[in-house]
Protein backbone atom coordinates (compact mmCIF):
# COMPACT_ATOMS: atom_id res chain seq x y z
CA UNK A 1 0.00 0.00 0.00
CA UNK A 2 3.12 2.26 -0.34
CA UNK A 3 1.88 3.24 -3.70
CA UNK A 4 -1.19 4.32 -2.43
CA UNK A 5 0.41 6.63 0.91
CA UNK A 6 2.41 8.06 -2.09
CA UNK A 7 -0.55 9.18 -4.49
CA UNK A 8 -3.19 9.40 -1.89
CA UNK A 9 -2.30 9.71 1.43
CA UNK A 10 -5.60 10.83 3.03
CA UNK A 11 -7.47 8.02 1.68
CA UNK A 12 -4.71 5.25 3.03
CA UNK A 13 -4.76 6.86 5.86
CA UNK A 14 -8.40 6.35 5.76
CA UNK A 15 -7.92 3.10 4.71
CA UNK A 16 -5.89 2.07 7.78
CA UNK A 17 -8.76 3.16 10.21
CA UNK A 18 -12.01 3.47 11.50
CA UNK A 19 -13.06 5.53 8.47
CA UNK A 20 -12.31 2.35 6.08
CA UNK A 21 -15.61 2.19 4.55
CA UNK A 22 -15.72 6.38 3.61
CA UNK A 23 -12.02 5.52 1.67
CA UNK A 24 -13.21 2.29 0.19
CA UNK A 25 -16.05 4.38 -1.43
CA UNK A 26 -13.91 7.04 -2.43
CA UNK A 27 -11.88 4.71 -3.87
CA UNK A 28 -14.09 2.64 -5.78
CA UNK A 29 -15.99 6.03 -7.13
CA UNK A 30 -13.04 7.17 -8.38
CA UNK A 31 -11.72 4.29 -10.30
CA UNK A 32 -14.74 3.16 -11.02
CA UNK A 33 -14.91 -0.54 -9.12
CA UNK A 34 -17.06 -2.22 -7.05
CA UNK A 35 -16.18 -1.64 -3.47
CA UNK A 36 -15.64 -5.40 -3.08
CA UNK A 37 -12.76 -5.13 -5.43
CA UNK A 38 -11.09 -2.24 -3.92
CA UNK A 39 -8.50 -4.52 -1.59
CA UNK A 40 -7.40 -6.71 -4.51
CA UNK A 41 -7.07 -3.38 -6.68
CA UNK A 42 -4.65 -2.08 -3.90
CA UNK A 43 -3.01 -5.23 -3.36
CA UNK A 44 -2.06 -5.21 -7.52
CA UNK A 45 -1.38 -1.52 -7.82
CA UNK A 46 -2.37 -2.08 -11.07
CA UNK A 47 -4.10 1.19 -12.20
CA UNK A 48 -3.84 3.04 -15.66
CA UNK A 49 -3.14 7.03 -15.99
CA UNK A 50 -6.57 8.10 -16.01
CA UNK A 51 -7.08 5.40 -12.60
CA UNK A 52 -4.56 7.32 -11.10
CA UNK A 53 -5.79 11.30 -11.93
CA UNK A 54 -8.91 10.25 -10.75
CA UNK A 55 -7.88 8.45 -7.02
CA UNK A 56 -5.65 12.06 -6.59
CA UNK A 57 -8.92 14.01 -7.84
CA UNK A 58 -10.58 11.80 -4.79
CA UNK A 59 -7.85 12.40 -2.60
CA UNK A 60 -7.88 15.97 -2.93
CA UNK A 61 -11.36 15.79 -2.19
CA UNK A 62 -11.43 14.11 0.41
CA UNK A 63 -8.54 16.25 2.01
CA UNK A 64 -10.58 19.22 1.31
CA UNK A 65 -13.35 17.78 2.82
CA UNK A 66 -11.67 16.28 6.71
CA UNK A 67 -10.43 19.92 6.97
CA UNK A 68 -13.77 21.17 6.43
CA UNK A 69 -15.33 18.80 8.94
CA UNK A 70 -12.11 18.85 11.03
CA UNK A 71 -11.14 15.36 10.43
CA UNK A 72 -7.62 14.33 11.60
CA UNK A 73 -7.84 10.91 10.24
CA UNK A 74 -4.20 9.65 11.62
CA UNK A 75 -5.40 10.80 14.82
CA UNK A 76 -8.79 9.16 14.40
CA UNK A 77 -6.60 6.04 13.78
CA UNK A 78 -4.62 6.69 16.62
CA UNK A 79 -7.44 6.73 18.69
CA UNK A 80 -8.79 3.53 17.76
CA UNK A 81 -6.11 1.73 18.29
CA UNK A 82 -5.75 3.69 22.12
CA UNK A 83 -9.31 2.46 22.85
CA UNK A 84 -8.84 -0.91 21.62
CA UNK A 85 -5.63 -0.73 24.00
CA UNK A 86 -7.80 0.25 27.01
CA UNK A 87 -10.46 -2.05 26.13
CA UNK A 88 -7.61 -4.98 25.99
CA UNK A 89 -6.38 -3.85 29.45
CA UNK A 90 -9.59 -3.85 31.18
CA UNK A 91 -11.03 -6.39 30.21
CA UNK A 92 -8.41 -8.81 29.89
CA UNK A 93 -9.99 -10.68 27.36
CA UNK A 94 -7.89 -13.47 25.68
CA UNK A 95 -10.24 -12.66 22.27
CA UNK A 96 -7.35 -10.30 20.62
CA UNK A 97 -4.17 -12.05 21.77
CA UNK A 98 -6.04 -15.76 20.06
CA UNK A 99 -7.08 -13.80 17.17
CA UNK A 100 -3.75 -12.15 16.64
CA UNK A 101 -2.27 -16.08 16.63
CA UNK A 102 -4.12 -17.15 14.10
CA UNK A 103 -3.79 -14.46 11.97
CA UNK A 104 -0.07 -14.72 12.27
CA UNK A 105 0.03 -18.33 11.73
CA UNK A 106 -2.03 -18.03 8.67
CA UNK A 107 -0.49 -15.09 7.01
CA UNK A 108 2.93 -16.53 7.57
CA UNK A 109 1.48 -20.23 6.85
CA UNK A 110 0.82 -18.99 3.50
CA UNK A 111 3.71 -17.34 2.55
CA UNK A 112 5.59 -20.41 3.30
CA UNK A 113 3.39 -22.71 1.84
CA UNK A 114 4.42 -20.73 -1.74
CA UNK A 115 7.69 -20.35 -1.33
CA UNK A 116 8.09 -23.86 -0.64
CA UNK A 117 5.22 -24.71 -3.37
CA UNK A 118 3.00 -26.81 -1.17
CA UNK A 119 0.15 -24.41 -2.03
CA UNK A 120 -0.52 -23.27 -5.98
CA UNK A 121 -0.82 -19.80 -6.80
CA UNK A 122 -4.40 -18.42 -7.33
CA UNK A 123 -6.23 -15.54 -7.12
CA UNK A 124 -8.47 -16.13 -4.00
CA UNK A 125 -5.40 -17.32 -2.35
CA UNK A 126 -3.48 -13.94 -2.80
CA UNK A 127 -6.11 -12.16 -1.63
CA UNK A 128 -6.60 -14.05 1.52
CA UNK A 129 -2.84 -13.55 1.58
CA UNK A 130 -3.29 -9.81 1.31
CA UNK A 131 -5.94 -9.92 3.74
CA UNK A 132 -3.97 -11.66 5.98
CA UNK A 133 -1.30 -8.83 5.01
CA UNK A 134 -3.01 -6.14 5.92
CA UNK A 135 -4.90 -7.87 9.73
CA UNK A 136 -1.31 -8.96 10.43
CA UNK A 137 0.09 -4.49 9.93
CA UNK A 138 -3.27 -3.90 11.86
CA UNK A 139 -2.19 -6.54 15.01
CA UNK A 140 1.98 -5.08 14.67
CA UNK A 141 0.43 -1.34 14.94
CA UNK A 142 -2.39 -2.33 17.81
CA UNK A 143 0.66 -4.08 20.02
CA UNK A 144 3.68 -2.27 19.29
CA UNK A 145 2.45 1.23 17.66
CA UNK A 146 2.37 2.44 14.25
CA UNK A 147 5.32 3.83 12.08
CA UNK A 148 3.27 7.14 11.56
CA UNK A 149 3.85 8.63 14.99
CA UNK A 150 7.59 7.85 14.49
CA UNK A 151 7.75 9.45 11.07
CA UNK A 152 6.14 12.48 12.26
CA UNK A 153 8.96 12.43 14.55
CA UNK A 154 11.20 11.95 12.63
CA UNK A 155 10.07 14.94 10.18
CA UNK A 156 9.54 16.94 13.17
CA UNK A 157 13.23 16.68 14.53
CA UNK A 158 14.73 17.14 11.19
CA UNK A 159 12.90 20.73 10.77
CA UNK A 160 13.67 21.81 14.26
CA UNK A 161 16.73 23.51 15.25
CA UNK A 162 19.72 22.56 17.46
CA UNK A 163 20.09 23.98 20.71
CA UNK A 164 23.52 24.97 22.08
Amino acid sequence: MDWLRQIAPTIATALGGPLAGLAVDAVSKAIGIDPKDVQSTIDQGKLSADQIAQLKTAEIAMAARAQELGLDFEKIAVDDRKSARQMQATTQSWIPGLMAIFVTIGFFGILIGLMTDHFKTSDALMLMLGSLGTAWTGIIAFYFGSSAGSQKKDELLHKSTPTS
